[in-house]
């Protein structure tokens, strides 16, 4: 039920609905924190999952939103060409600042401030996807034309 999900899963849920979608947040009975286990549970292949990752800058301690195919390892070479700048995967404690949410967890939307976004190009090949939303174990189905226009993230090649 919506009504009873978690105050993180709740968050996104209140974002997708202030955005117009009509995807509902759901929570699982397992852990949906890596991308197999998200396939898992979600009943879908692994390039279906939407991992958000975060990157921070190393000259700027800028942070950047990237939301990957589950399939695809991000390539920071080509991922720092894109931002104009070298990056690394900041800690537990920088991610959760810069978007609100816990790594495992951090959703493509509902943030504490805008992100500087970047898509996948391989999740456009895929009719629904799958995204985290706010907790290690919620989840929900959109289309890559619906995350495009909720995080206004330009589609690069990441891998």
């Amino acid at each position: 039920m919506v009504d009873s999900l978690k105050n993180s899963a709740r968050k996104v849920q209140d974002a997708l609905d202030e955005a117009g979608l009509a995807c509902e947040v759901i929570e699982m009975p397992k852990t949906t924190r890596t991308a197999r286990e998200a396939a898992a549970a979600a009943g879908c292949s692994v390039g279906q999952i939407v991992k958000s990752l975060i990157f921070r800058g190393t000259r700027t301690q800028k942070p950047y939103l990237v939301m990957a195919s589950g399939a695809n390892r991000v390539n920071e070479h080509i991922l720092a060409d894109a931002v104009s700048e070298p990056v690394e995967m900041p800690d537990a404690d920088f991610v959760r600042e810069k978007t609100g949410f816990a790594i495992g967890g951090v959703p493509p939307i509902g943030h504490t401030a805008p992100l500087e976004t970047y898509i996948d190009q391989d999740l456009l090949q895929y009719a629904e996807i799958w995204a985290a939303a706010g907790t290690p174990n919620a989840v929900f189905k959109l289309t890559p034309t619906d995350l495009q226009a909720i995080t206004g993230g330009l589609v690069i090649k990441v891998a």
